[in-house]
C-alpha cells in the first residue's frame, strides 16, 4: 500500500487524488460512447452492412427478394407448424422485439430514472444508467433480463423497487436476484402464465416409467414440468389456504407413484385428521390409514420401529443404502392438515408426534422413509419441524408473512407473491417454489385432481391383498 505524501490532496469526501491532481470532470465523448454501444451490439451494424455490400455487388432487387423470401419462409413456418416455431424461433424473435422496444434507448433510461435506479457522477455530472446485457423471452408471459447495475448500487435497492418496476412495466410482478458481482437477473412476469387449470398428472403405464426423484405433478412458468422427489431424504411440504389446491400435490404424487403402489414398491401411510373425509375415496391404496390422533401416534410409532428394524438389518448386511424393491419398499408417510397433529392436539400428544416425525425425517433417508406434509398455516408454533422439509411449495395463502415462513427469508421480496393469489377455483393450484440453482422464486401450477381422477387411481393401482397386508420390513416388528 502506497504511503501518502505531502503532495497528495483530498476532496471533501476524504478520497485521495493521485499526485494532487483532481480527476477530470469531462465524460467520454458521444462518439466514443456510440462506438462502445456498437461494439456491444454488433448485429445492429453487421446486418445492414452485409445488406448494403450485397446490394452494391449483386443489385438491390436480389437483396430485396432474398429478404422477402426469408419473411415468407418464416410466415409459412409460423402458420404451418406452430409447435416447432414456438419452440425454436418464437423465443428468439420475441426476445429481440422486446429487447429493442422495452429494454433499450430512451424508454429504458426513463424507466430507470422514474424508479430511482440511476446515479449521477459527482465529478462529471454524467447520468449513469444500468445497462441491459441480455434479454430472453422464453414465453409470452415471461422476460428474463440480465442487467449490469451502476457502480455504487446494491441488490437491496433493486429488490425494494421491484414493485415500482412492475407497475412501470405494466407487469404482474418483477423478481430480482443476483447473477454475479455487479450483474443481476430481473424476471418480469408480464401476465399470468396460467390461464387454464391443468389436468391431473397422468398415471404412468408401468413401474419402469416412474422416477421417484422427479414426479411430474404440474408445470412451471417456463412451460417445463414441475417435479418433486420423494426419495433420498426429500420431504415435501405443501402449504396453502383452503381452496388453494393442496390436494393436487398429494393426489398428483400418488398418481405418479401409482404403478409402484400397485406392485408393492411404494407403501403409503396416510394420516388424515379431518375425519378421513379427504382421503376416504383412496383408502384402498393405503398401507395404513389413521383418522384420529391416537391412531396417528400409534401409526408413527409403528413406522419408527420399522425404520429402526431396517437400520438394524442394514448394519447386519453392512449396507449403506437400500434399493427400492418389494422386500424393501419406499415408505411414504402423508399427513393431511398437519397442524391437527403438531399443534392443536393435547400438548403431550403434540410433543410425541413431533419427536416421532423428527426421528423418522432425520434418520430415514438410507432406509427409504419419506414424510410429506400439508397444512394451511406455516408458523413456527404450528410446525416446529418446518426446516426438516426439504421441498416446499407455497400455494395461495392469506398472509404475506406466510410466504417467507414457507419459502425462506426474502422470498416474497424477490417476487413470490403467494398472498396475492386469489383463492378461487380459477386460480387453484397456482403457487411458488424456490429454484434450487438460482434461488429465484418460480411460479408453478399443480394439476388438479377430481374425484373421478382418484377413483381411476384406485381402480388401476390398488395393491393386491397379499401386498396390502405385508408386515413391516423386518420380521418380529409390531
Amino acid at each position: 500500500m502506497r504511503h501518502l505524501t505531502r503532495h497528495d490532496t483530498f476532496n471533501s469526501h476524504g478520497r485521495g487524488y493521485h499526485g494532487g491532481q483532481r480527476p477530470s470532470q469531462r465524460s467520454a465523448g458521444a462518439e466514443m460512447r456510440a462506438l462502445a454501444w456498437l461494439a456491444r451490439h454488433p448485429l445492429t451494424w453487421i446486418v445492414p452492412a452485409v445488406a448494403v455490400v450485397a446490394g452494391v455487388r449483386f443489385g438491390w432487387a436480389p437483396v430485396a427478394g432474398g429478404f422477402g423470401l426469408l419473411a415468407l419462409v418464416v410466415t409459412v413456418w409460423w402458420r404451418a407448424h406452430p409447435p416447432t416455431f414456438d419452440r425454436l424461433a418464437a423465443p428468439w424473435l420475441r426476445s429481440q422485439r422486446r429487447r429493442w422496444s422495452v429494454y433499450a434507448g430512451r424508454r429504458w433510461s426513463d424507466l430507470m430514472s422514474d424508479c430511482d435506479l440511476v446515479r449521477e457522477s459527482r465529478a462529471s455530472g454524467h447520468l449513469a444508467v444500468p445497462r441491459v446485457e441480455r434479454v430472453q423471452s422464453v414465453s409470452r408471459s415471461l422476460d428474463t433480463v440480465r442487467v449490469r447495475i451502476v457502480r455504487g448500487q446494491g441488490m437491496r435497492v433493486w429488490t425494494e423497487q421491484s414493485e415500482a418496476l412492475a407497475h412501470a412495466l405494466g407487469a404482474e410482478r418483477v423478481a430480482v436476484v443476483k447473477h454475479r458481482p455487479s450483474v443481476l437477473t430481473m424476471v418480469v412476469e408480464r401476465q399470468m402464465p396460467f390461464t387454464m387449470p391443468l389436468e391431473a398428472p397422468a398415471i404412468p403405464a408401468s413401474p419402469d416409467l416412474v422416477d421417484l426423484r422427479a414426479l411430474d405433478i404440474g408445470d412451471d412458468e417456463y412451460g417445463q414440468p414441475m417435479t418433486i422427489s420423494v426419495i433420498d431424504g426429500s420431504h415435501p411440504l405443501g402449504v396453502g389456504a383452503t381452496g388453494s389446491g393442496k390436494g393436487g400435490i398429494m393426489f398428483g404424487t400418488l398418481r405418479q407413484c401409482g404403478p409402484l403402489i400397485r406392485d408393492g414398491l411404494v407403501r403409503v401411510w396416510m394420516i388424515d385428521l379431518k375425519g378421513g373425509t379427504e382421503t376416504e375415496l383412496a383408502r384402498p391404496l393405503f398401507h395404513r390409514h389413521a383418522t384420529t390422533i391416537d391412531d396417528a401416534l400409534e401409526m408413527l410409532r409403528e413406522a419408527r420401529d420399522s425404520m429402526k428394524a431396517d437400520q438394524q438389518r442394514m448394519r447386519g448386511e453392512k449396507a449403506r443404502r437400500t434399493q427400492v424393491s418389494t422386500a424393501t419398499p419406499l415408505d411414504l408417510i402423508m399427513i393431511d392438515e398437519m397442524a391437527m397433529l403438531t399443534a392443536y392436539g393435547d400438548r403431550s400428544q403434540v410433543r410425541e408426534a413431533l419427536r416421532l416425525l423428527a426421528e423418522i425425517m432425520t434418520q430415514g433417508r438410507a432406509s427409504l422413509w419419506t414424510v410429506a406434509g400439508f397444512l394451511q398455516e406455516p408458523t413456527k408454533d404450528i410446525v416446529e419441524i418446518r426446516e426438516l422439509f426439504t421441498t416446499r411449495i407455497c400455494l395461495g395463502v392469506t398472509a404475506a408473512s406466510h410466504v417467507d415462513m414457507v419459502l425462506g427469508e426474502g422470498a416474497r421480496e424477490r417476487g413470490a407473491l403467494a398472498d396475492e393469489i386469489p383463492l378461487d377455483e380459477e386460480h387453484a393450484g397456482i403457487g411458488f417454489r424456490i429454484d434450487k440453482r438460482s434461488r429465484m422464486p418460480r411460479r408453478l401450477r399443480i394439476g388438479l385432481t377430481t374425484d373421478a381422477d382418484v377413483a381411476e387411481l384406485v381402480r388401476l393401482c390398488t395393491p393386491a391383498p397379499r401386498l396390502a397386508s405385508v408386515p413391516a420390513h423386518s420380521e418380529g416388528v409390531a
